[in-house]
């Protein structure tokens, strides 16, 4: 199978050619379809099977082809922050960026989340698509508490996406909670390493080219900043704000 028949578009293909990606992963030629059709999605996936960029590469082309789409990841950590949001970088190179769209995505873990929210630095009333990447280990890292904060504050009718590495009774409540009729997928112990060559070709060839980023990045102080100043979904906002780190006043 290749990526052009999951229906991505051809700009998002091409960053995807240029950097070596021949094939799509099991997971990926299983979620892209689903995300592009505004699916809840539950995905079961093994880590190192290509679940990043199942999400990133339709969300991308959603953003492309939809005005003031905003978009809350949650990850269990900073370093998987960054990770999609390096992705978000690379595979967005031949998007033309529109100055009238307000479109944002916001990439953090739960408790920094739920902290620049409720200082009101953070609106999460108005998200269109949730992915939470991965539940499990979301619950690994004690976070399971602030996950659930977090979904209070968030709109009912919105796209809800989500992935763990494993099922988990401790995990099912808040599953149900998120999730309705989602569609499930489940992929196979055996694809774990599917993906490890061409991730390690990828992530080496981002670091390499940073410089050459056209989506405006802010971290740390400089994007505790712009919370303080803006409400995240506002105009002001840059499209794409990475916010790493357990960043305080």
């Amino acid at each position: 199978m290749e990526f052009k028949e999951l229906g991505l578009s051809e700009a998002t293909i091409s960053a995807i050619e240029e950097m070596n990606i021949k094939h799509p992963t099991t997971v990926q030629a299983d979620v892209i379809p689903s995300v592009l059709e505004g699916k809840d999605i539950f995905t079961i996936a093994p880590q190192r099977s290509g679940k990043t960029y199942s999400y990133v590469l339709p969300l991308i082309d959603i953003i492309a082809t939809k005005k003031n789409q905003n978009i809350l990841i949650i990850t269990p950590d900073s370093f998987q922050a960054n990770n999609v949001s390096d992705s978000f970088a690379v595979f967005n190179k031949y998007h033309q960026n529109n100055e009238e769209d307000e479109s944002s995505v916001v990439i953090a873990a739960p408790d920094l989340i739920l902290e620049l929210a409720d200082e009101d630095k953070l609106d999460l009333s108005n998200i269109n698509i949730l992915v939470v990447d991965d539940i499990n280990l979301i619950k690994k890292r004690h976070q399971l508490q602030n996950l659930e904060k977090i979904l209070v504050k968030l709109p009912a009718d919105k796209q809800n996406i989500v992935f763990t590495n494993r099922r988990s009774k401790e995990t099912q409540n808040i599953l149900d909670e998120i999730l309705k009729t989602p569609t499930e997928i489940k992929i196979d112990k055996t694809k774990e390493d599917e993906a490890v060559a061409i991730q390690e070709h990828v992530a080496e060839q981002t670091h390499q080219n940073t410089s050459a980023r056209p989506i405006q990045q802010v971290q740390d102080e400089k994007a505790l900043e712009l919370v303080k100043k803006y409400h995240v979904f506002n105009d002001k906002t840059p499209k794409y704000l990475l916010i790493e780190g357990v960043l305080k006043n």
